[in-house]
């Protein structure tokens, strides 16, 4: 793997790239941006944690930024 698309909600918000034997998350939405930089196992981490963002922030990650 190069690099992966990660969307959510049909947006996409970042990309992971492969980077010390784990996936790199790079935000390319404001909504995102707090896991920007981290490390993950697989997209579904990173899909779980954004999951987990969005129910903790107040607004909507949904809108455009």
């Amino acid at each position: 793997m190069t690099r992966q698309v990660i969307e959510y909600a049909g947006i996409p918000v970042g990309i992971l790239v492969p980077d010390k034997g784990a996936l790199k998350f790079i935000a390319v939405k404001f909504h995102v941006y707090d896991l920007d930089g981290q490390h993950f196992a697989a997209a579904s981490d990173v899909l779980r944690a954004i999951h987990k963002l969005a129910s903790t922030t107040p607004g909507n990650l949904n809108r455009a930024a």
